[in-house]
């Protein structure tokens, strides 16, 4: 009877047996932000029914003193996928969908590549990226920005061609958040925007948070981006202020457009750890048979070997559910999600054996510091010894960055002195890829220009590489340079144009190598 009676005690207390933030903590974190570089970033921790801290370090932009709090609202990112799924979870509450509705059921006029994908695909199909469509696919027609509609996104997606077939592996993507946004706007009547502001953000008392981009540039508490760009490519380099406008094209904001402060997302960690409880026991935003799906693995994801100083990290399994990451950290349970958007990066992690949840906001792209804090507080939660792992990521990036500058020096990397094989006006003229849309080649100056038509302030000189590859390093800096190939066809007129990121490093959503240009027709001069 004793042992079973100190089993109880333990069972009862074991969840929250290191139920408070490591000692010394913020003064940890204001270290760690100044030995990597971020301007600024929040932190959110709670546990049990508490919130035991909510807390702003550093400065909203560099060169200016305003400095980052608890309210500081920061883009979160693909975070935000699981805001969009919680909206889903209302709408299955209601008996408005089911999460297995077929979509072209509830959004007509859907329609992917292959006919029969376009007949099956549910609603639970376009939150798991088991589609078929591969590492980002369509991102160019939303980043860094875009003049197309959500409509007109999520119509251009037959065009896409797969890579994989339908439901056979995992590739993250996009695109078909945007499809959620339309679907919602189709049974509900009301945008994205709209719902997620009335029926998800509102109730959940996440009264800073925004939807929209009126309401986040209105709001005077916002932290502004920043990134490094000037040691070679993005990512190394000195910390600097980007363009606000260009966090996330607008168009994909159901697939990470929210804008977010520490005490909101002090709110959303109580209410997924209590499964769709609201804070103070005020009713329900979502039932809890919803937030069991939403947790529930859906797709396997392959999990890539980690260096032996990182080696403690690597979980054992890894699976995606509903917008929810569902992996292991030494062992125990993680529901975990990342999010970046231009300038900014988020995490967000669950530890629901321990009733614990933290978020972490950075204003910046240095990764090393999300996942080095990240792993210094599970450590602390789970019972492990203290290990600083910030500076173990940090090496590690310091390694990676290290090999990719080296290769963008090796001798593969210099161009052979041949071509162009046409003159320079033979280049010129409007080319069209079936889900971009079109790029407009024109000479200025004795030299090529390369214009971007979907998406605005997306420019730059073509510069001769090599043969008939040209590269293009934009106008604005904070954009991927990209090699740009004219294809010739057997009576040495162009046929096709293709692309691909210069940096060895580029972010996935920099998709140029999924694009086919074809030449658009001169019309007849009358």
């Amino acid at each position: 009877m004793k042992k079973l009676l100190l089993v109880a005690l333990c069972a009862a207390i074991c969840p929250l047996a290191f139920a408070a933030p490591p000692k010394n903590f913020a003064q940890r974190v204001e270290a760690v932000r100044n030995a990597v570089g971020v301007p600024g970033m929040a932190i959110a921790i709670v546990e049990g029914d508490n919130v035991t801290f909510a807390k702003g370090f550093g400065v909203k932009a560099i060169g200016k003193s305003d400095a980052v709090d608890a309210d500081t609202i920061f883009p979160t990112g693909s975070t935000g996928k699981a805001m969009t799924v919680a909206a889903l979870g209302i709408l299955v509450d209601e008996g408005t969908i089911s999460w297995d509705d077929k979509v072209i059921d509830r959004l007509p006029g859907f329609q992917m590549y292959d006919p029969w994908v376009t007949r099956e695909m549910t609603i639970r199909d376009l939150l798991v990226h088991r589609s078929g469509l591969g590492l980002g696919a369509g991102d160019l027609m939303f980043v860094p920005r875009t003049n197309l509609t959500r409509a007109e996104s999520v119509r251009r997606l037959r065009y896409i061609k797969p890579a994989t077939s339908f439901r056979s592996a995992y590739a993250y993507d996009n695109v078909l958040y945007m499809v959620v946004g339309q679907l919602i706007e189709s049974v509900t009547g009301k945008t994205w925007e709209q719902f997620m502001a009335k029926r998800v953000l509102k109730p959940a008392g996440m009264l800073h948070a925004t939807a929209d981009s009126e309401s986040h540039f209105a709001a005077l508490d916002r932290a502004q981006p920043h990134a490094r760009m000037d040691g070679g490519f993005r990512g190394v380099g000195h910390q600097e202020m980007l363009d606000e406008r260009d966090e996330l094209g607008r168009t994909a904001a159901p697939a990470g457009g929210l804008a977010i402060s520490a005490n909101d997302l002090s709110r959303w960690l109580l209410i997924q750890l209590h499964h769709g409880e609201l804070p103070g026991h005020a009713g329900r935003l979502f039932s809890a048979a919803a937030h069991e799906q939403m947790w529930k693995p859906m797709v396997l994801q392959p999990i890539d070997e980690v260096p032996e100083s990182l080696k403690l990290t690597q979980p054992q399994f890894d699976a995606y559910a509903l917008a929810w990451d569902v992996s292991d950290y030494r062992g125990t349970r993680i529901i975990s999600h990342a999010g970046a958007v231009f300038g900014f990066q988020t995490m967000i992690v669950l530890i629901p054996d321990k009733h614990v949840g933290f978020s972490i906001e950075i204003n910046c792209e240095d990764s090393e510091i999300l996942f080095g804090l990240m792993d210094e507080l599970l450590d602390h939660y789970l019972g492990f010894p203290h290990t600083d792992w910030t500076a173990r990521w940090q090496a590690e990036k310091q390694h990676n960055v290290a090999k990719a500058l080296e290769a963008l020096k090796a001798p593969a990397a210099q161009p052979a002195a041949v071509g162009p094989s046409l003159p320079l006006d033979h280049y010129v003229g409007t080319y069209s890829d079936p889900w971009y849309g079109n790029i407009e080649v024109s000479q200025d100056g004795g030299a090529l220009k390369i214009d971007f038509k979907s998406t605005p302030r997306m420019s730059g000189m073509l510069k001769h590489w090599q043969y008939d590859t040209f590269v293009t390093h934009l106008t604005d800096k904070s954009l991927e340079p990209a090699y740009v190939t004219f294809g010739l066809g057997a009576d040495g007129q162009i046929e096709r144009v293709t692309m691909k990121a210069v940096s060895p490093v580029a972010d996935f959503s920099y998709d140029y190598h999924d694009l086919l240009f074809v030449p658009v027709p001169k019309a007849p001069v009358k």
